[in-house]
């Protein structure tokens, strides 16, 4: 079964992010198609880059470094999960992909981003440029959700509605089929 990495790109103390990816990768689970790895950048605790080499060389020397660039490896699509803060993307959720390089080449990509009326769209278009250089495939549907502070129940979880859950089931199928075509690519070293 392909494995589906989704990452948390916010670390901020009360962030939404961890409710939104849970709903998402427990949809992505119960979904079927992926084995779902969820990976919280608050708990990886990248240091800002410092690594010595460019990461082009895949000569890490770092143990967090050797342990990111095995997570990111091992995944066939991935899902960035993403707040939208000053209409750009969380700064850890940079570091996490300029930290690799071959890792990330013809993976199929989706979007979840969240925030206020906007709903992190604006993140997301600063993302397609980053990860369009890294050599990701972004699938067309994403999973954008407004005002998600409205959307949170008393215990601070989720509470999708109809639209997110259709639109994160169309990103799967998409995810999917974009992988059966990337994956030969893949396999080329």
């Amino acid at each position: 079964m392909p494995k589906l990495l989704i990452i948390i790109g916010s670390t901020r103390p009360g962030r939404i992010g961890l409710p939104v990816a849970t709903w998402f990768s427990e949809l992505a689970a119960a979904d079927g198609r992926f084995d779902v790895q969820l990976v919280d950048l608050a708990e990886l605790a990248l240091p800002f880059l410092d690594e010595p080499d460019h990461p082009g060389l895949r000569n890490y020397t770092t143990p967090h470094a050797l342990e990111w660039s095995s997570i990111v490896d091992s995944a066939d699509a991935v899902v960035l999960v993403t707040a939208e803060y000053n209409f750009g993307y969380p700064a850890p959720l940079k570091n996490a992909l300029d930290y690799l390089c071959h890792e990330w080449r013809h993976k199929p990509l989706g979007f979840v981003s969240y925030g206020g009326v906007a709903a992190g769209t604006r993140a997301v278009q600063q993302l397609q440029q980053v990860t369009s250089a890294l050599q990701m495939v972004t699938v067309r549907t994403s999973v954008h959700i407004p005002f998600v502070y409205t959307m949170l129940d008393e215990n601070g979880q989720l509470v999708a509605n109809a639209q997110m859950d259709a639109a994160a089931t169309s990103m799967f199928a998409e995810l999917e089929a974009l992988n059966v075509t990337l994956a030969p690519a893949r396999a080329v070293k």
